[in-house]
Parts: structure tokens; sequence; C-alpha cells
């Protein structure tokens, strides 16, 4: 009997456009003698439908045209439901970026349904998409991290020249990186070398979120871990990987509207290097208690190495990181994407 998978892609955020691609190729990629795909898309307004076309009409943004029922949740008989009736489905592969995607909204939801979901859960989910907390929360366990200061929108609305100060102070200077808590992709992230430019990157950031993130700027390689989570509870922790950006760093426009970025896998680190910085991606991953699969980024630098953040819903595009180092590390993209969902239903 195959597993009825059902994969979500779109959502309400910033990352629409990244999780049509992302969520076209996990499709393209499902293994059809073991997963029967079902495919549900959700508008930038949050409406959910059953969808029975294309992938390329997903990628194009063009997949509307072929929906074909409304998705509600019954909470009470426990699953889906596609124009009022019950929608068969053994579990879903949320492949959502950002807000109400992989900030842990989307995961409850399907765990009050019983369903089981792909990737973390609504607590670990919530806790990895908030930069924030999950920043003390690594730092009270000791893990290397830049200097930064948090700051609200009303700490910020209410005494702006205080909190500029007080990221120059936690960021211990310029540059400073300026990030939005709770989104991905690098949206709304800006660089600043003078307290102008640091006003005007607030600016940017708070349009995004009510909380930001002024880090120091750390100049180093960028590398980054595919950790893997099987059903058993045993982990695959990828070879390292690496991106030049080809610019000054590696923002949205660069991650997917640009071809300047180059990747390198294994990463072009010192192997000891290497070895510690995977060792710490595993520690991370499991004192963030996630599940599934994560991309854990690190900044290497002469000195040593800092955890730079955890994405619990990595991308799936066709020049993502994360299935790049796991088939490098010999785990295939069909193969991923069944482990997956063996590992969800292990959990129920």
């Amino acid at each position: 009997m195959k597993i009825k998978l059902a994969v979500l892609f779109g959502g309400e955020s910033s990352e629409h456009e990244v999780s049509l691609v992302s969520a076209s190729a996990v499709i393209d990629n499902i293994d059809r003698d073991v997963i029967d795909p079902v495919m549900i898309g959700i508008t930038r307004s949050g409406e959910w439908y059953l969808y029975d076309g294309t992938t390329e009409d997903i990628r194009n943004g063009a997949w509307q045209n072929g929906a074909c029922g409304r998705i509600t949740l019954d909470l009470a008989g426990g699953g889906l439901c596609a124009d009022g009736k019950h929608l068969d489905v053994d579990a879903v592969f949320p492949v959502l970026h950002g807000a109400f995607g992989e900030d842990g909204t989307v995961q409850g939801m399907l765990e009050l349904a019983k369903i089981p979901v792909v990737g973390c859960g609504s607590a670990s989910s919530a806790v990895c998409m908030d930069k924030a907390f999950t920043k003390r929360l690594l730092n009270a366990e000791g893990i290397p991290q830049a200097p930064a200061a948090i700051i609200t929108y009303e700490e910020y609305s209410t005494d702006a020249e205080d909190s500029l100060d007080y990221a120059e102070e936690g960021a211990e200077g310029y540059p400073i990186f300026v990030k939005p808590a709770r989104t991905g992709s690098s949206v709304g992230v800006s660089k600043a070398d003078d307290r102008e430019e640091l006003r005007t990157a607030m600016d940017i950031a708070f349009r995004e979120d009510s909380k930001v993130l002024c880090e120091k700027c750390i100049v180093g390689r960028e590398v980054e871990v595919a950790v893997l989570r099987d059903a058993d509870g045993t982990l695959t922790v990828s070879e390292c990987g690496e991106i030049d950006p080809g610019s000054e760093f590696y923002d949205y426009d660069t991650k997917y509207k640009s071809d300047t970025a180059a990747y390198f896998i294994p990463a072009r680190i010192p192997e000891d290097i290497a070895e510690d910085v995977r060792a710490t991606a595993e520690i991370v991953f499991r004192l963030l208690d996630c599940r599934g699969l994560s991309r854990v980024d690190f900044f290497v630098t002469d000195e040593g190495f800092v955890f730079n953040e955890i994405n619990t819903l990595p991308g799936c595009t066709p020049i993502s990181m994360y299935p790049k180092m796991m088939e490098h590390s010999g785990v295939g993209f069909s193969e991923l994407i069944t482990r997956l969902v063996r590992e969800a239903m292990a959990r129920g």
C-alpha cells in the first residue's frame, strides 16, 4: 500500500515563491512506487486548496487555475477535508518557508488533527524560527556565536537613540548585520557600516518583524551542514558545504535571483575544523529537539567558527544546499523524501 503524502506549498509569508519552487522539486522527486503525493496549495491570503495540475504551474505561480477543492481541517474527526469530504492522507510535508509555515503554527495545527508531520514539531519549529530565542538558548549551552543585541519594536519606538546605542554596544561596533528575528531566506536583512545605515537597516527589519537581531559582522566562510533524523532516531550528518556568495553577503537576491554564488562540497576548510563543525551541528540539532531535517549554518574564520542559524525547513530548490549536501553524503533526493516521511509516520 502506497503512502499518501500531502505536500503543502505556497503560504502567506514573504517566502511564498521560494516555497513554490521547493515544493515542485519535492513532488518531482517523490518515489512514486512508495509515495502517492496529494498536492495542497495555500494562497497568499491563507486559503487552502487541493491541486491537480502540473508542477510547472506550481513553479510559475499559476497553480490556482488547477485548484479543485477547498481544504479544511477536521479537528473532531481528525484529518483534512476537501469540500467537506474526508481526504485520505497518511502524513503531511509542509514545504512552507517563513511565517505560518516553518514557525510551528502549521505543525501545531496538524498535530491537533493527529496527522503525522514531516520535519520538526511545533515547539522546536517555533524556537528555531526565532533567532533571538535560539541565540539565548544556545548561549546558555556554550555554543559559540557572534556578539549581538536583541531589540523589540516597542523598545525602538519608545527610544530609538537608546536602542541604536544598545545595538552598537551589543554588536561590538560596526559593521553590524540587522536581521528580523523570525524570517528566513535573508528577507529583511541589511548590513550597516555606520549609525545612519543602522537606523535604515532597523526600519527595514521592523517591516518584517517586531523583534530584530543586531549582530557583529563575522568575516569568514559561510559553511552549512545538513542533518537528517531517521525513524529509528539515528542521525545522518552531511559533509560540510560552503557558499561563496560572490557579493557582500548571501541575501535573498543572491540566493534566488542571481548566479553569482558558488557552492563547494566539501567546504574549503581544514578537516579537523570540518569535523568540529559537523559535531556542533549534531549537538545543536539535539539541543533544539529537532526532528526530520534541519540545516545548521556557521561562519568559519581564522580563529575558529561560530553558529549562525538553524533552518528547520531548508530550501529544496534546484540550487538549495540541503539536498546537495545530502546527495554528496550518499542520500539521493528521492531516498531523502522517503526517509523523512517514514520518520514522521514512526513518530505518529
